[in-house]
């Protein structure tokens, strides 16, 4: 059950974990790039959540290569992606510091996409979900793999205003790209 429904508008926290990456030789953890597969499914993401009618009005993205490349496919899909920060934060970031930067998106942001890392997407995603449509909290819990998107509503005057157990899981999809 949800701890307690905020008032305000209705607001959409879209949560993306980067698509596949390579693990090249000699490549630090931060610069490592999308595998083959990433680059299949990122687009596949941005073609999901395009489906969805979940397009974001800010994305908040981690600076590795990975995450920024996995946005950079995925908002390609879209007629034209919303603007997108950069934010060393949110690389190998801890549900606090998730927190701590999805906090200060301005207010008027209605839906907002963060792309970043596990463990601490699928932590932040279970921090705040006091409940979930179906089996998407069960999900989670199994797994949060590369490119799954979770997507949680929930009612605030600002994004300062996001409290653990105060949002619903609307939707937990992980999209795939079909080999060529």
């Amino acid at each position: 059950m949800i701890a307690r429904a905020g008032a305000g508008p209705l607001r959409r926290l879209v949560v993306l974990r980067h698509a596949k990456s390579d693990w090249p030789e000699g490549v630090e953890d931060h610069r490592r790039p999308l595998a083959p597969r990433g680059l299949r499914d990122a687009p596949a993401a941005g073609r999901a959540l395009a489906d969805a009618d979940c397009l974001p009005d800010l994305a908040l993205c981690s600076t590795a290569v990975r995450a920024r490349r996995t946005w950079e496919l995925a908002s390609a899909e879209w007629g034209t992606p919303p603007p997108v920060r950069y934010d060393r934060r949110l690389y190998a970031a801890d549900v606090p510091d998730l927190l701590e930067v999805v906090r200060e998106a301005p207010p008027e942001v209605e839906t907002l996409l963060v792309v970043g890392h596990n463990p601490g997407l699928e932590e932040l995603v279970l921090e705040l979900a006091g409940d979930g449509l179906d089996d998407t909290l069960d999900r989670v819990r199994t797994k949060f793999p590369t490119c799954a998107i979770a997507v949680l509503d929930w009612r605030g005057t600002g994004w300062t205003a996001l409290a653990p157990g105060t949002a619903l899981l609307t939707s937990f999809t992980v999209p795939r790209g079909r080999k060529e």
